[in-house]
């Protein structure tokens, strides 16, 4: 077997991946994929709190070369960018896709062939960007494709506002958990995100990947097969209680954690209307963070130099 190989495929056996994708589309009637629980039927037509319904809609696919050294490699990972979000976080830089909506409804044997399309580019990996919402079709997808010779890692690329049950569902699916954790408390959360118990739901969500997946695993090529990436982006202010973070991470993940502490933070969207948001990152406090993770040995990972 080789060591790239994929965990999904080992559910294509007895079509126990088929019978997982069952499982996770009964939750669309009445959907209970994300912590808000909004109950809407998709299968219905109805339309949950993040915008999405029964389709997945796709805003763009294709081979990214901006990911993380070991994710993007040196043929790119192949990204495949969900619109909507179950999130609502007033500086993102990405609101066109994540608030309005920008993208077009796939069928599931068409978000199969982008997949097939990434693997035909040499893309080391499938990427999922946003794909909370849209899990059940992404494992019908992913189904499909498996079926017709995919044979790539998954990576899912989520913001961490996660329900751990659903979670539980991706276990011998995904092969790399790549989440942000964007808050260390609940009320700011609510406040800059408008989610409720983030910080509760994130860190529950981010044992159970780290359980499933362990710490990161790199090939003798530099590449990612299996394993946790954490995505830390320093807001200013503090807002993001980073190095608080930075403790759970050591003391309740794994000192062995890749991190990836992110500098590029900018005012986007409605960001000017939420001080201190409306402004960029110090130095200062970059370093301060940098400093926490030194401190606390959590040694692996990346950072950034500011602009």
């Amino acid at each position: 077997m080789s060591s790239t190989y994929p965990s999904y495929l080992n559910l294509l056996e007895g079509e126990r991946l088929k019978a997982r994708a069952l499982e996770a589309a009964q939750l669309l009637r009445k959907c209970t994929l994300c912590p808000r629980k909004c109950g809407v039927d998709r299968t219905a037509g109805e339309v949950g709190e993040c915008g999405a319904g029964l389709r997945a809609m796709v805003s763009s696919y294709n081979d990214h070369h901006g990911e993380e050294p070991p994710i993007s490699g040196l043929r790119g990972s192949g990204t495949i960018f969900l619109t909507n979000c179950s999130m609502k976080c007033i500086y993102c830089q990405n609101y066109p896709i994540s608030q309005l909506g920008h993208g077009e409804e796939v069928s599931k044997a068409e978000l199969a062939d982008m997949m097939l399309s990434l693997q035909k580019r040499g893309c080391h990996n499938i990427n999922f960007v946003t794909p909370t919402h849209y899990m059940p079709q992404i494992l019908t997808g992913l189904t499909l494709a498996a079926e017709q010779g995919l044979a790539l890692p998954v990576v899912y690329n989520t913001g961490g506002y996660e329900l751990v049950e659903v979670v539980k569902l991706l276990d011998g699916i995904v092969d790399i958990y790549m989440p942000d954790m964007r808050y260390a408390s609940d009320e700011a959360g609510l406040k800059y995100s408008h989610v409720a118990n983030y910080a509760k739901h994130n860190r529950e969500a981010i044992r159970e990947m780290h359980r499933q997946v362990g710490d990161l695993r790199i090939d003798e090529h530099g590449v990612a097969i299996r394993g946790l990436v954490i995505r830390l982006l320093v807001l200013p202010g503090s807002v993001s209680g980073t190095e608080e973070t930075l403790e759970f991470i050591a003391k309740e993940i794994s000192l062995g954690s890749y991190i990836s502490l992110m500098a590029q933070y900018f005012p986007a969207h409605q960001a000017a209307l939420f001080p201190p948001l409306d402004s960029r990152i110090t130095r200062e406090e970059y370093a301060r963070a940098f400093s926490k993770m030194q401190e606390l040995g959590l040694s692996k990972g990346w950072a950034q130099r500011l602009p």
